[in-house]
């Protein structure tokens, strides 16, 4: 820590209890931050691509989630420098935003560090490098939207959309079966797709998962799923053609807000109080008969009274479904959500064409479907797996997925994967680069370099040699001027990406490059780290 003094040479102090802090400052500081941006790409390097590694994480309290989706890694492992902070925030931007390429835009922004180190050792000052770095990403970007192809799809022609979700699903957990999931995830978001606003709520699409069964017994319901079973065991398991009532007020004597206290000392008077009681439960049994309910939802508890008569004036009912089910079941049949018995009225309804209660296995599990509802914008998307670990990956594998094929339907553009987009965005970086005479050319050249770690980090895990492949399909694209020469990582024995059905969004990778761009500038223009010593 630096000492000033004043003019009789008596020390004085500038930050406060500086001797409990430690300093970094200059060249020191920009290669700690530097090495830690890269120590955090390293780890995700391995997860990269179809054949790409996954990770055992462990939670304090000892859940254990295995996985190889970039965001999840990065949020559950426990990071604790600021500068791999900022690497877990930027893997949390891109999936808040693109929902895939998470793992990407790590080792990306890692590549481009260890780029700017190099040029930092020659003496290239941090701010140079980061102007450099900006005015290639913006060539890379630009270069993009000039190599990607538009891809037209309607209701019937999905093939272009189960491809690039394939894609993305191949570097997951669930490849074996990735062709039904992509079906499912396609369909489920073209179910409630607003194809003229080319806009997506991935609210409506609901994801559960069960223990138990195969994945390949995953399904797609059009309606909702509730956890739940019917109140009484002797109601009926299906309604056809479902009148559905749903309540937000429990079925129960309405209690006074104030305290009261109630003397009986009669037989008659006990007598009395029950009558009124089950007057209550008879007004509100027969209320929602009366709107021509056949069936009855509720958020809150019955009393066992209220459940009884339920069963007996034939009115099935199901109690505790949580709010969020409550709304999307509301969305689903068209009905409303209704507070107050005194409110039901025939319109405020839902409709659904089958309710069924169905139980899994062995077990006493039931769960209700509600299908062929009045209005289909809201899905269920159902899982079934061997452990609670394989249905956690699935749900987040779909959840990429499903984020792939709202991209699409909001740019349609795609670029081929495999690498192959990286190295045709490397060449054409580093032709430009000699159009710059500044120091920036440097920085440019060192961008198209960090470009093809994506590729060679695709090589390395599907177990090729990393740079002899490489330097291959460079060579390929620039002989045959073919921008869909990428990496061959499952060994088909082609390299055109377009032969493998290869296909990543064109939006997802502009992002990429953008927001790992973004976080390399702005880590470059660290030079100073104060921050309280350990003890």
């Amino acid at each position: 820590m630096a000492l000033a003094f004043d003019e009789f040479g008596r020390q004085f102090i500038i930050i406060r209890e500086q001797d409990q802090k430690s300093r970094l400052r200059g060249l020191d500081a920009q290669k700690s931050n530097i090495s830690a941006g890269k120590a955090v790409a390293r780890i995700l390097r391995t997860s990269l691509g179809p054949k790409g590694m996954d990770k055992i994480l462990q939670s304090p309290d000892g859940e254990v989630t295995i996985t190889n989706d970039g965001a999840t890694i990065l949020e559950q492992m426990d990071v604790d420098n600021q500068i791999a902070k900022l690497m877990v925030e930027l893997s949390r931007s891109q999936d808040y935003e693109i929902g895939d390429g998470t793992t990407g835009v790590v080792v990306m922004a890692g590549a481009l560090l260890e780029q700017a180190e190099k040029l930092l050792e020659r003496g290239i000052h941090p701010i140079r490098v980061a102007e450099g770095y900006e005015l290639a990403s913006r060539i890379a970007f630009e270069h993009l939207e000039h190599i990607a192809h538009k891809y037209e799809f309607g209701e019937t022609n999905v093939e272009s959309l189960i491809q690039t979700c394939m894609t993305t699903l191949s570097s997951k957990i669930v490849n074996r079966c990735k062709r039904s999931m992509a079906e499912i995830a396609v369909k489920a978001v073209l179910a409630v797709a607003d194809l003229e606003r080319k806009d997506v709520n991935l609210d409506l699409i609901k994801v559960e998962g069960k223990v138990g069964g195969k994945l390949e017994d995953t399904e797609l319901i059009y309606g909702i799923m509730v956890d739940k079973d019917m109140s009484h065991p002797q109601m009926p398991k299906q309604i056809e053609d479902a009148k559905i009532a749903i309540l937000t007020c429990p079925f129960e004597p309405p209690k006074p807000k104030t305290k009261h206290k109630v003397d009986i000392d009669s037989v008659e008077k006990f007598q009395t109080l029950r009558q009124q009681e089950q007057k209550y439960f008879d007004d509100m049994v027969q209320k929602c008969k009366d709107v021509g309910a056949t069936l009855v939802i509720c958020q809150w508890g019955f009393d066992d009274e209220a459940n009884h008569l339920l069963m007996h004036r034939n009115l099935p009912a199901v109690r505790w479904v949580g709010g969020v089910e409550l709304e999307l079941i509301a969305i689903a049949t068209g009905g409303r959500i209704v507070p107050r018995f005194q409110e039901l009225t025939p319109e405020k309804l839902g409709k659904a064409g089958l309710v069924r209660e169905k139980a899994f296995g062995t077990t006493k599990d039931r769960m209700i479907y509600i299908e062929h509802c009045a209005n289909s914008r809201a899905v269920t998307i159902f899982i079934r797996g061997g452990n609670k670990m394989m249905i956690e990956e699935t749900k987040r594998s779909l959840h990429d997925a499903l984020c792939v094929a709202r991209n699409l339907i909001r740019n349609n553009s795609i670029v081929y994967g495999g690498g192959s987009a990286e190295i045709s965005c490397s060449l054409a970086v580093e032709a430009a680069a000699d159009k710059y005479p500044g120091v920036e050319q440097y920085a440019i050249r060192a961008f198209a370099d960090a470009l093809d770690a994506i590729p060679m980090a695709l090589a390395e895990n599907s177990g090729l040699q990393p740079i002899e492949t490489l330097s291959a399909v460079k060579a390929q694209q620039i002989k045959e001027n073919n921008p869909c020469c990428g990496i061959d990582c499952n060994d088909v024995g082609t390299n055109d990406m377009r032969e493998q059905n290869v296909f990543e969004t064109l939006i997802g990778k502009q992002q990429q490059i953008l927001l790992s761009t973004q976080v390399v500038k702005m880590i470059l223009k660290i030079d100073d780290v104060i921050s309280p010593s350990e003890y």
